[in-house]
């Protein structure tokens, strides 16, 4: 159902994250903004799933090949076996004859086990076929996400060279070349979050070295439950980020927002600024979890070290119709936790936060 225009406008003012909450930052776009634009299909809420796409390699067919698998998650839920059968079909037909398509692109030094991975995908994908004979719903999930996973291991293994251009005025800030993992311990539970540096290098960038210091290390969540957003990163006393020991200044953090086909995010000010209304973004706000930077009403560049974790909720941000996307920078998204992260509350804080995979690919300034 196409929600109203007004409806829409409203919850992109109720759920607006900044220091100082101020409707005035949220002007309504121009009278060509129309509910005909707002339709874009079809989103991707499974934050793993977008991780994959957001990869920057340009192989057609490991594409074909994971959205063979991707696509088929609805159907899954939906019991509808021969779309299924389908698509198992196709990853079937993508490995036995375009198999050496996809090894061209793999780094030289991961080949033998590139190989040894597409000899498991068509190990998985007979198990699929046979467990929809059997109409087996369980295994196909879990086969499937098998199946994904060593999709995304090989196709990472096809960037050979960081291929993201960071302009020069940020070379005084930290930067993320590549992806980290970051485990985070809390009064509920545990959380992992993917942060990507590819699409958001110098967001990903500051949280991963902030992280490394320990600052979120029993702060509190200072924003829960309301507005679907749940926030950290406030330190204690009159501050509100971080305070670089070394310049003695507040690091602050500028918009970045990577649109699909570019290769250098657009920096600066939001995308509505810009005239660009519900971009095509390549880390979008449609999972569950989704991580972004926190700012000011009136700063977009003015965020630091606190940041929120969206509470996905589809009834009242559909996927394809939040208008966030461009108006905050997402560079993360919690892979595991989703349990953990609706429980949490104001009364909660972080215990710990750790890097535990790519603290290699932070690069701090000289």
């Amino acid at each position: 159902m196409i929600r109203p225009l007004k409806y829409l406008f409203s919850m992109a003012l109720a759920i607006a994250v900044c220091f100082g909450f101020n409707q005035s930052a949220w002007a309504l776009p121009s009278q060509s903004f129309t509910i005909a634009s707002l339709a874009q299909g079809d989103a991707i809420t499974d934050p793993e799933a977008i991780l994959r796409y957001a990869l920057p390699i340009d192989n057609k067919t490991v594409r074909k090949l994971q959205d063979s698998m991707e696509g088929i998650s609805k159907d899954l839920r939906a019991k509808r076996w021969g779309p299924i059968a389908s698509g198992a079909k196709k990853a079937s037909r993508v490995l036995s004859i375009s198999r050496g398509k996809i090894l061209d692109d793999v780094v030289d030094d991961f080949k033998s086990q590139a190989e040894a991975l597409l000899d498991d995908l068509d190990a998985d994908i007979t198990a699929i076929r046979e467990a929809v004979d059997n109409k087996d719903r369980e295994s196909i999930w879990e086969k499937r996400r098998d199946f994904l996973t060593k999709v995304g291991l090989i196709e990472e293994k096809m960037i050979a060279a960081y291929p993201t251009t960071i302009p020069a005025e940020y070379d005084n800030l930290p930067r993320l070349l590549g992806r980290a993992t970051v485990a985070m311990k809390t009064t509920q539970g545990d959380l992992t979050v993917v942060v990507d540096g590819y699409n958001a290098p110098i967001n990903a960038g500051n949280f991963v070295d902030l992280v490394q210091r320990g600052f979120y290390d029993g702060l509190p969540f200072t924003r829960a439950e309301d507005l679907y957003i749940l926030q950290t990163g406030d330190p204690e006393g009159s501050e509100v980020g971080f305070i670089d020991p070394k310049t003695k200044e507040y690091r602050a953090i500028p918009m970045e927002i990577m649109q699909k086909g570019d290769s250098e995010a657009t920096y600066g000010d939001t995308l509505e600024e810009f005239g660009i209304y519900l971009p095509d973004v390549e880390l979008p706000f449609n999972a569950y979890g989704a991580l972004a930077l926190a700012r000011p009403a009136d700063d977009p560049n003015g965020g630091s070290s606190q940041i929120f974790f969206f509470k996905f909720d589809t009834e009242l941000a559909p996927p394809g119709f939040n208008l966030m996307d461009g108006r905050y920078s997402v560079f993360g998204y919690t892979t595991e936790g989703k349990d953990v992260l609706e429980s949490l509350s104001k009364s909660d804080k972080v215990i710990s936060a750790k890097v535990v995979q790519g603290a290699e690919n932070l690069v701090m300034p000289q």
